[in-house]
């Protein structure tokens, strides 16, 4: 699926849901229904969709009235199944999780996301934390140079020290960091799974929540019965209502624990998932020996400038720095 990934350049190339629906439209490939417009939401729902990796998610939606055949999104109402490995995958398991993470990295991107150039939202200036910007210099002439700078290195009193840069310094800047990656991967790998292992470790964690789960149903039946009992046999009001607080007390607290031990299990399993791509994706690494912008754009998050120094930020979590 080329929304995916392709040689012409799509979402993990860098770019936008925006910017596919555009290109797939010029291009005349019609839409899963057979329309000509492709729309914003059409691509995201097609990038987040799991049925493409082999998965399936069971009961996103449910009925609510089955005389009128009435659907509704599941936001918790009813239990959700999720189904790995159901049937044949269209997309590479590995892509398809590597097109989440990215999309979760711009959806946390505070700064406005462009996609128009290879380093278009990868360099960010160390000084002020703006992104770098695409410049020409004597356009009109025979040293005619393309650079990138900071697109506010002179907004402010005191102007950011970070220098401007050529393509191709970006470029052998990133070769090194790239195979420098590739050098160490088997160390990252190693100590990669160590921690992959200790995540993988809920055995306390699903005891706390099972105990916290438990010890909310006990209460959810004292205040149950306590307001049955209220309601059928007259009983001093203002102990009543000490005793009915204090438990609604407990029971809140515990809910908040129960929450807190929940979202923890996620954040391991999520973090899990993320290493288990960075392994591989490491193994999958080998040195380069020439400029490769695809790659370039799936492996480095951000590039981090400073006046002397480029930091490449990849995805798997690694950091590098190269001097300039």
């Amino acid at each position: 699926m080329r929304i995916f990934l392709s040689s012409n350049g799509y979402f993990l190339d860098g770019m936008t849901p925006g910017g596919i629906a555009q290109s797939l439209m010029e291009e005349g490939v019609p839409t899963p229904g057979g329309k000509t417009k492709w729309i914003y939401s059409t691509i995201t729902s097609i990038l987040q969709n799991e049925k493409y990796k082999g998965d399936a998610l069971l009961q996103k939606r449910f009925t609510v009235n089955f005389l009128e055949h009435k659907m509704k999104k599941n936001e918790g109402e009813v239990n959700q199944y999720y189904v790995k490995k159901g049937h044949p995958a269209i997309i590479e398991p590995v892509i398809w999780d590597r097109v989440q993470l990215e999309i979760k990295r711009r959806e946390g991107n505070k700064r406005v996301y462009s996609a128009k150039d290879a380093f278009s939202s990868k360099l960010v200036c160390a000084d002020c934390g703006s992104y770098f910007g695409k410049k020409v210099w004597h356009s009109n002439d025979p040293y005619r140079k393309v650079i990138w700078r900071c697109n506010h290195k002179y907004d402010g009193e005191k102007k950011c020290n970070t220098p401007t840069l050529e393509e191709d310094t970006i470029k052998n800047a990133f070769l090194l960091a790239y195979n420098n990656l590739c050098v160490d991967k088997d160390i990252i790998i190693e100590t990669t799974k160590e921690l992959v292992d200790s995540l993988c470790d809920f055995e306390e964690l699903d005891q706390r929540i099972i105990k916290e789960s438990e010890d909310l149903d006990i209460i959810a039946d004292k205040v149950h019965k306590m307001v049955m009992e209220n309601a059928n046999t007259a009983q001093d009001q203002e102990e009543y209502q000490k005793r009915y607080d204090y438990l609604s007390g407990k029971y809140n607290e515990g809910k908040d624990e129960l929450n807190a031990l929940q979202e923890e299990r996620a954040r391991r399993a999520t973090q899990k998932e993320i290493l288990e791509l960075k392994i591989n994706e490491l193994e999958d690494a080998d040195v380069l020996e020439e400029w490769n912008e695809s790659l370039f754009k799936m492996s480095v998050d951000e590039i981090l400038v400073s006046k002397d120094e480029l930091t490449f930020k990849f995805y798997i979590g690694e950091e590098i720095k190269i001097k300039l």
